[in-house]
């Protein structure tokens, strides 16, 4: 950690008498010089003009400083500005600082630091270039190169005011065309595309892609910047999230991996195979209501799977489509109703079709146009029912709180086979006088 030194009288005169102008003019040297420059202020002086730090570069500041400076200048600090600025700082530093705090405001501290586990802010980068409004480009451009040299060229940089909010941000292309003596608030664009830091993750990639942009910057409340959120980092995140949504679907854990300790798989995977083999009980006692027939009509057990089957690959079909509704925030609660009306409508076109199809084989193959009947009527019904639930069963999990990843497909496979089983053997039992 580097030694305080005396801090020369001019230094000391400018700032005291403006500490946000001499904050800016330590922003713009390069981070060693800076840190020499700031370790030499008297705790009191240093405090004041930290207010005027940019995030990022106030981390650098406050990772060298010794405790006693640094409970000096975060007891002065607005609470959200002290987490903005710890959360740019490694984990290993933030917490020896958090430990020189009070309880109080330790407890204050991380309540801010911490953001829900699918928002903006768990997976934003505090690693971004910001300068203040009045900053000349020439200053910037000069710091830029600095940073160049330990850090990978950016294509952004952003700017704010004396508070840290966000007022605009400033293209390569632009700050390179700009005169030098102008300062960044000429340059800027103020039309600026922000996301909260407590924005869904998916509402955030949903944003990003329909405006086609790489990268956004995360702000909080009060529109201070924290951090950046990266496209490209989003979509990983979402795609692990997608991959655990589908394990969930059918059943496994969604933070299971494929080399996961055995015991691990099996407390995740043995509770749903439980849950599971309860279903299939109850599709088999359906089929057991109807063991006079089957004994009867032998034949009527051939195409038990066909019905089943058929039934639980169309609601695979439409849970698959509302699922990825969901995710993409594509369905308003306005049109639920029509949602799950349209995916009904679905179902009974795709069970007409499917079941005369199925009608004529069962015709062809045992040549009883009864049996094709029944094969077709129970078709028509099983499809509809398997469209109505694959849209109504993630929908309703979600809408009373519980995810709608978690197991859909158990769910719809219990329905399609019970409705399929159930209508396919009552029709069996109206025409049976025939299927003899």
């Amino acid at each position: 950690m580097p030694q305080r030194r005396p801090l020369l009288p001019l230094v000391q005169k400018f700032f005291e008498h403006d500490p946000m102008a001499a904050a800016r003019t330590l922003e713009t040297m390069e981070e060693s010089e800076a840190v020499k420059v700031f370790m030499s202020l008297p705790p009191s002086l240093a405090a004041e003009a930290f207010r005027f730090f940019q995030v990022t570069h106030a981390a650098v500041l406050l990772k060298e400083a010794p405790p006693d400076l640094f409970k000096d200048i975060v007891s002065r600090l607005d609470p959200q500005q002290g987490a903005a600025i710890l959360m740019a700082l490694p984990e290993a530093v933030r917490q020896e600082l958090l430990s020189h705090l009070s309880e109080k405001a330790k407890e204050t501290m991380r309540e801010l630091l911490e953001f829900p586990e699918n928002s903006a802010g768990r997976i934003m980068t505090t690693d971004f270039l910001a300068f203040r409004s009045s900053t000349k480009v020439n200053d910037v451009i000069r710091k830029i190169r600095v940073l160049a040299r330990t850090k990978a060229p950016a294509t952004y940089l952003y700017v704010l005011d004396a508070d840290n909010h966000l007022v605009g941000v400033v293209n390569m292309r632009d700050l390179m065309l700009a005169s030098g003596t102008s300062t960044l608030e000429t340059v800027m664009r103020t039309n600026i595309f922000s996301v909260n830091a407590f924005m869904d993750r998916e509402e955030v990639a949903h944003a990003l892609s329909e405006r086609r942009y790489f990268a956004a910057p995360v702000v909080d409340s009060e529109n201070r910047m924290l951090g950046v959120v990266k496209t490209d980092q989003l979509i990983s995140q979402v795609q692990a999230e997608a991959t655990e949504d589908i394990q969930k679907m059918f059943g496994a854990g969604g933070g299971e991996r494929a080399f996961s300790p055995v015991r691990f798989s099996l407390q995740k995977r043995l509770p749903w195979l439980h849950v599971n083999l309860a279903t299939a009980f109850l599709a088999a006692s359906v089929v057991g209501l109807f063991e006079d027939i089957i004994a009867k009509i032998t034949v009527l057990a051939v195409f038990l799977p066909v019905v089943a089957g058929q039934g639980g690959n169309a609601g695979a079909q439409s849970l698959a489509v509302v699922m990825r509704g969901l995710v993409m925030r594509e369905i308003p609660s306005q049109k639920v109703r029509s949602l799950v009306m349209k995916e009904t409508l679905i179902g009974i076109l795709n069970g007409v079709i499917i079941g005369i199809v199925t009608a004529l084989i069962a015709w062809l193959w045992q040549g009883n146009p009864f049996l094709g009947i029944v094969i077709g009527l129970a078709m028509i019904v099983n499809l509809l029912a398997a469209g109505f639930s694959g849209a109504a069963i993630p929908i309703t999990m979600k809408a009373i709180g519980l995810d709608p990843a978690q197991s859909s497909s158990i769910i719809l496979t219990t329905v399609t086979d019970v409705v399929g089983f159930f209508s396919f053997l009552g029709f069996a039992v109206v025409f049976q006088n025939y299927l003899v």
